[in-house]
C-alpha cells in the first residue's frame, strides 16, 4: 500500500487530504490540535458563525471518507511528539506538509519580554479558545497598540473594542510604519469598528503625515483616504462612540518601555518619511525623530513565520522549496535540501507551510489542492512502499505515550459540545484545554456504552 501522510489539518491539509483520497490513496492526517480546522477553526473571528459552521461541515465530509485516517493531538517535528525521522520510519510513499506557519513574528525590540506584549496569532488563538492558549494570560489594559494595518489588526481591534468579555479598553491605536495609501484591511472589516474612530483625530493624523506622503506621490488628504478606506466617515452626520480607535502612520516601533508594575508602559517609535525604490514601490526611512506613545498593551500583527524546529530544510523565506530558474514566479511545492542541493523525493509543502500569511481560506484550499496534485503525480508510477496501516500507526503513536485522537473520538467530542450547548443552542461552545476535551470524549464514550448495555438488557429472550 502506498499511503500519503498529510501533516497539518487546517484548510490546506483538509482539502489536500480530500484530493488525495479521491484519487484512491490512503491518507494519514497528523494534526497538532485535537480538532481539525487550524486557522479556519481557531483564526476566523469568533462571531463569524456562518463561515465557521460551513467549513466544519466541509471538513466533516472529508473525514467521512473511509481512506482518510485522522491522528489528532500529535505534533510532528524534531522537538515535538514525532520527529521527521520517526515519521519517515512509517514508510509513507509521500508526505505533504500543510502545518502552516507556526512561528510568530515580533521585531526583536528591547523590552519585548515585558508583560502585556503579545504576538497577534497567539492572541487570536486565545480568544478563539485554542488549547493551551485559551487558559494562558493574555490580559489587556486600557490603552492598547496594535502594530500592523491588515485584517488581523482590525479583527483584534474589534475584539478589544466590542466583544472581549473582560474588556476595559479605552483606546486602541493602530501603528503603521507607512502611510494610509498602503492600508491592507478590507472595507468590510473596518465597518465593524469605524464608529469608534474620531473623525477629527483621523483628519489631524492625516494632516500630520500629508506632506511626507505627497513626496512620493501618495494622496493622504481626508477626502481621498475616507473614500478609499473609511466611507462612512464621509457622512456629515457621522459621530463616534467610545472606546476610541485611532491611527498612527509613518511610525516604526523602536523599543518597548517598562511601566511601574513589570508591565509595558510605553512604546518608543521612530518618525518615518517615505522614499521611492527603483521599482516604484516605497520604503519607510527613519527621520531621526523619536516619539513615545503611552500604552499598557502591545500586539504585533505583522504576519507569521515558519517554525524551524519542525526540522524541514530552511530557505531564505521559510521552508526551502525546489528552485525553478525558468519561472521564479511559479510556485514550487517540492521540498529542497539546500545543503545537498537536491530535491527531496516525494516530500512537498502547501498552504502557509509553503508561503506564510498568504490569503484566506479559499487561497489555502487552492494551494493545498495544487500541492496534493503534485503528490498524486509523483505517486502514479511509484512502486509499493508498504506504508504502515492505520492501526499500526496508531499503536506506534500510543506506544510513545501519546493520547491520540481518532475520527470516532472527534464524533464523541462533537456530541459533548452539543450537549454543553443544550441550555442555549445558538451559543458557541468550546473546551478551553485539552484535558477537558479528553474528559468529555471519555464521558460520551461511557454514556454510549451504558446506553448500549441497558438496551441489550431490554431485548426479550426466547
Amino acid at each position: 500500500m502506498n499511503g500519503v501522510f498529510v501533516v497539518g489539518a487546517g484548510p490546506a491539509g483538509m482539502f489536500a487530504a480530500r484530493q488525495i483520497a479521491l484519487a484512491g490513496f490512503e491518507v494519514f492526517l497528523f494534526n497538532r490540535d485535537i480538532k481539525p480546522g487550524g486557522l479556519a477553526e481557531y483564526g476566523i473571528y469568533p462571531m463569524k458563525d456562518k463561515m465557521k459552521s460551513g467549513l466544519r461541515k466541509q471538513f466533516a465530509k472529508v473525514l467521512e471518507l473511509p481512506n482518510v485516517h485522522y491522528f489528532g493531538h500529535v505534533q510532528v517535528g524534531d522537538v515535538y511528539d514525532l520527529s521527521l525521522a520517526e515519521l519517515e520510519a512509517m514508510r509513507p510513499a509521500a508526505i505533504l506538509y500543510t502545518c502552516g506557519a507556526q512561528g510568530t513574528k515580533k521585531l526583536g525590540l528591547p523590552g519585548e519580554d515585558l508583560m502585556g506584549v503579545y504576538a497577534a496569532k497567539d492572541f487570536v488563538y486565545h480568544y478563539n479558545q485554542l488549547p493551551p492558549y485559551a487558559s494562558m494570560d493574555f490580559s489587556t489594559g486600557k490603552r492598547i497598540a496594535v502594530i500592523g494595518m491588515g485584517n488581523v489588526a482590525i479583527d483584534i481591534a474589534r475584539w478589544l473594542l466590542l466583544d472581549d468579555p473582560a474588556r476595559q479598553t479605552e483606546d486602541v491605536i493602530i501603528v503603521a510604519r507607512r502611510g494610509p495609501s498602503e492600508i491592507k484591511f478590507d472595507k468590510k472589516e473596518i465597518e465593524y469598528v469605524d464608529r469608534h474612530i474620531s473623525r477629527a483625530q483621523l483628519i489631524a493624523e492625516l494632516d500630520r503625515v500629508r506632506e511626507r506622503c505627497a513626496s512620493v506621490g501618495q494622496d493622504a488628504s481626508p477626502d481621498t483616504v475616507f473614500e478609499q478606506h473609511f466611507r462612512r466617515l464621509k457622512d456629515p452626520a457621522f459621530t463616534s462612540v467610545p472606546p476610541r480607535l485611532s491611527f498612527r502612520f509613518l511610525s516604526s516601533p523602536l523599543a518597548v518601555l517598562p511601566g511601574n508594575d513589570g508591565r509595558i508602559g510605553g512604546l518608543q517609535v521612530a518618525e518615518n518619511e517615505l522614499v521611492l525604490r527603483p521599482d516604484g514601490s516605497t520604503a519607510a526611512k527613519d527621520t531621526g525623530v523619536r516619539t513615545t506613545i503611552a500604552i499598557d498593551t502591545l500586539i504585533f500583527a505583522i504576519g507569521d513565520k515558519h517554525d524551524a524546529r519542525i526540522g524541514l530544510p530552511m530557505g531564505k523565506d521559510g521552508y526551502a522549496t525546489k528552485p525553478n530558474p525558468e519561472s521564479t514566479k511559479e510556485p514550487s511545492y517540492q521540498v529542497w535540501d539546500p545543503t545537498a542541493e537536491r530535491a527531496v523525493e516525494g516530500r512537498f509543502v502547501a498552504g502557509w507551510a509553503r508561503l506564510a500569511s498568504t490569503g484566506l481560506v479559499g487561497i489555502a484550499r487552492h494551494d493545498g489542492e495544487v500541492g496534493a496534485n503534485k503528490a498524486i503525480e509523483f505517486l502514479k508510477s511509484l512502486p509499493d512502499r508498504c506504508t504502515m496501516g492505520a492501526d499500526e500507526v496508531q499503536a506506534r503513536l500510543e506506544a510513545r505515550g501519546l493520547r491520540v485522537v481518532t475520527k470516532p473520538d472527534l464524533e464523541l467530542l462533537t456530541r459533548a459540545e452539543q450537549r454543553a450547548r443544550e441550555p442555549v443552542p445558538a451559543s458557541p461552545y468550546g473546551f478551553a484545554d485539552n484535558e477537558s476535551m479528553f474528559q468529555a470524549i471519555d464521558r460520551e464514550r461511557e454514556l454510549l456504552q451504558t446506553s448500549a448495555s441497558e438496551g441489550s438488557q431490554l431485548v426479550p429472550t426466547a
